[in-house]
C-alpha cells in the first residue's frame, strides 16, 4: 500500500470538516433543516413553498462562490486532477441522482446530519455508501 503523501492534507481537510459541521448546525438551528444537498438542490426544483426558497438559493449561491473565495484566498487556482472525463462524469452523476432518490437522501445529509442525529436509517445508508465505495474501487483499480 503506497500513501500518496502530496494529496495527504490533514489541516485543510480538518477546517473543511469544522466548516461543514458548523453550517449544518446552523442550517439545523434557524430553519430546522438537514443539509443534504439533494433535498436543497430538490426542494429548487419542485419548490414546497415561497418561504423555503431563499435560504435554498443562498445555499446555493454559497457553494458556487466557495471555490472561487478559495481561489482569491490563496491568490491561484487550486490544481485539481478530475478521476474521470468525457461521458463517464455525467453517466456518474446520474447514476448518484438516482441513488439519491431510491435512498431519500444524499452522502451530505445522512453522513453529516443524519449519523449526528443517530438515525438507523441514515447508518445503513452511509453503511451502503461505504461498502459500495469501497468495492467499485477494488473493482476498478484491481479486477478491471
Amino acid at each position: 500500500m503506497v500513501i500518496d503523501l502530496q494529496n495527504f492534507t490533514p489541516y485543510a481537510s480538518l477546517i473543511g470538516g469544522v466548516m461543514i459541521g458548523l453550517a449544518a448546525l446552523l442550517l439545523m438551528l434557524t430553519h430546522g433543516r438537514v443539509m443534504g444537498v439533494s433535498g436543497i438542490l430538490g426542494g429548487l426544483v419542485m419548490p414546497a413553498g415561497k418561504g423555503d426558497m431563499a435560504w435554498r438559493v443562498m445555499f446555493v449561491i454559497g457553494m458556487l462562490a466557495g471555490p472561487f473565495a478559495v481561489i482569491h484566498l490563496l491568490g491561484r487556482p487550486v490544481e485539481i486532477v478530475p478521476a474521470a472525463s468525457g461521458m463517464l462524469l455525467p453517466v456518474a452523476g446520474f447514476i448518484v441522482g438516482i441513488g439519491t432518490a431510491v435512498g431519500s437522501g444524499c452522502t451530505s445529509g445522512h453522513g453529516i446530519c443524519g449519523l449526528a442525529r443517530l438515525s438507523p436509517r441514515s447508518t445503513v445508508a452511509v453503511a451502503t455508501f461505504m461498502a459500495t465505495g469501497l468495492a467499485t474501487v477494488y473493482l476498478v483499480r484491481h479486477v478491471l
